[in-house]
């Protein structure tokens, strides 16, 4: 298969350094649910479970020949090496089956959330000419078989979609297979799928991950993390995300031969059964999910000391990571990580207070981590400045947007993350803050200028800000900021708005204020700053009353 346009690979010097370190290893992704030649010999039983579900068990050598039979009957529907695909599953197995066929035919999975609706699928469709879209037939409030047909009549070049369940009036996943087939093998250099980046803009971008780059952060991940086919790796969140996904993650799981546990939820009621059922020793989770995990532990009889814990996507408090090991008995390491390739973490022996404190060093030597200041020049050491990443996992450019390409990416290929860093005395990486203008809920990336082109929809709504507010529980939530004509619209008016408009729930707004003008920078901008802290001082009046 030929690169995908609009990809841009590593220059050919740092591809051949990569290899020659034996970071690229010319894997491909579909290989996973096969033996692979560095695994033990007890690990080569196709017999042996590799994912666990609360509705049941299933062995590589099962769900290899599932994933054979899909490739199969998606190559006879017409799917074909470098199509897109838009799947959006939550945590099953129907997920980790699909991934691996689509890997097998070379087609291009693009993995939705499972909050995602209309409008961003619709996006998502449209960005790459998917040929195809995976989705449920019904998750709680939401038939997104309706969803589906909104999406099919907004995009032409959609022709199929697949349903897990009641498939209403479209395929049945279930039945899209037909006897395995050879298949051209993709070329390890070439796009293997599509994550979404959190943005700082708009709507995200596409983050292309090659057979080669994902494969070795499979790898260095489940090395760092003493991760092997003895093991087992619970995913309580969303799978699509690239820490459930590939840090080691569920695919890391079952690249080494270990055991893929499928959460529905991060509910302690949940996962503390599967936990000590499975003898669960790694996972990953937001710091509002550890917060109600070390709060409510008291509650379960679990053994969890031989659990390691995953924790990024939001701030962290250092008193809550202090809290783990004597609530949990659990090890944590404490991670900064971002789809487009840059992970940064502590390990289980670096001790707890390096855990608490910082995020650690990066995943291989290769990494290469700059802080820099406003003009582009190395801050003085210890000193905080903006991060920039390069290295064999980190992309060189998102997916078929050259323009934004220039400037977010410097001219030697450096990634300019947005956020605020240091180095400790220890050389470990301490994020400060960011200089994005996104809101990180739980978690979830809330871009506020889409949200706020949604609310000027509003025929009375004039002028819109989206800004963050803190709390204990997500990190941040999301205040609307308007201008509005009288009657101003309520909250509930605009979320409502905003959900027939297609946006996913975690994108509504929290809280809502109305002002008479938005305050402005020197240089006419809205000042989103002195914004967030008269809603931060706002909160603040109110709680003393």
């Amino acid at each position: 298969m030929a690169v995908r346009e609009g990809f841009t690979p590593w220059p050919a010097e740092f591809a051949a350094r990569y290899r020659e370190a034996g970071y690229w290893r010319g894997e491909v992704l579909g290989d996973l649910l096969r033996p692979w030649a560095d695994w033990a010999d007890e690990a080569r039983d196709p017999g042996r479970t590799a994912v666990v579900t609360r509705q049941g068990r299933h062995t590589y050598g099962e769900l290899d020949a599932r994933a054979d039979e899909l490739a199969a009957g998606l190559f006879e529907l017409g799917v074909r090496p470098g199509d897109g695909v838009v799947v959006q599953l939550p945590n099953t197995v129907e997920f980790l089956v699909t991934c691996v066929a689509l890997f097998r035919l070379g087609a291009l999975p693009v993995l939705a959330l499972p909050a995602h609706r209309r409008a961003e699928l619709t996006y998502l469709t449209q960005y790459v000419g998917a040929v195809a879209l995976v989705t449920s037939d019904r998750t709680p409030g939401v038939d997104h078989r309706t969803v589906a047909q909104e999406v099919r009549d907004a995009c032409p070049t959609l022709k199929h979609v697949l349903v897990v369940g009641d498939p209403g009036p479209f395929l049945a996943w279930s039945q899209v297979r037909a006897p395995a087939r050879e298949l051209p093998r993709p070329d390890p250099q070439d796009v293997a799928f599509f994550l979404l980046s959190g943005g700082t803009t708009g709507l995200p971008k596409l983050i292309p991950r090659t057979h080669d780059d994902y494969a070795f952060q499979l790898r260095a991940t489940a090395e760092a993390m003493s991760f092997d086919h003895r093991h087992a790796y619970l995913a309580a969140v969303p799978v699509a995300h690239n820490a459930a996904l590939g840090c080691p993650g569920v695919l890391g799981a079952l690249r080494v031969g270990g055991r893929a546990v499928l959460a529905a939820s991060p509910s302690p009621d949940e996962v503390f059964p599967l936990m000590t059922q499975e003898r669960v020793t790694l996972t990953t989770v937001m710091p509002a999910v550890l917060s109600l995990w070390v709060e409510t532990a008291d509650m379960f009889d679990v053994d969890l000391s031989d659990l390691v814990i995953e924790v990024g996507g939001a701030v962290l408090q250092p008193d809550l990571a202090r809290a783990v090991r004597p609530a949990l008995g659990a090890t944590l390491t404490h991670w900064f990580g971002m789809a487009e390739g840059m992970l940064c973490f502590t390990r289980p022996g670096d001790g707890d207070e390096a855990a608490a404190t910082t995020q650690g060093t990066p995943m291989c030597a290769d990494d290469e981590l700059l802080i820099v200041d406003e003009t582009g020049e190395p801050v003085a050491p210890g000193e905080v400045g903006e991060l920039l990443a390069r290295g064999p996992c980190v992309l060189r450019g998102y997916y078929a947007v050259p323009e934004h390409n220039r400037t977010v990416f410097t001219p030697d290929g450096f990634l300019r993350t947005g956020d605020l860093a240091r180095f400790d005395a220890e050389g470990r990486l301490v994020i400060s803050g960011r200089i994005k203008d996104v809101i990180n809920r739980g978690g979830e990336k809330v871009m506020a200028d889409e949200v706020e082109g949604h609310l000027l929809a509003h025929e009375r709504v004039r002028a819109a800000a989206v800004v963050p507010f803190p709390d204990r529980r997500l990190g941040e939530k999301t205040c609307a900021v308007i201008v509005a004509e009288d009657p101003a619209p309520s909250l509930v008016e605009l979320r409502k708005l905003l959900r027939d408009r297609g946006l996913a729930d975690y994108k509504l707004p929290d809280r809502l204020e109305v002002v008479e003008a938005l305050p402005l920078t020197n240089v006419g901008k809205v000042d989103k700053r002195a914004l967030a802290a008269a809603v931060l001082g706002d909160l603040t009046t109110a709680a003393s009353r």
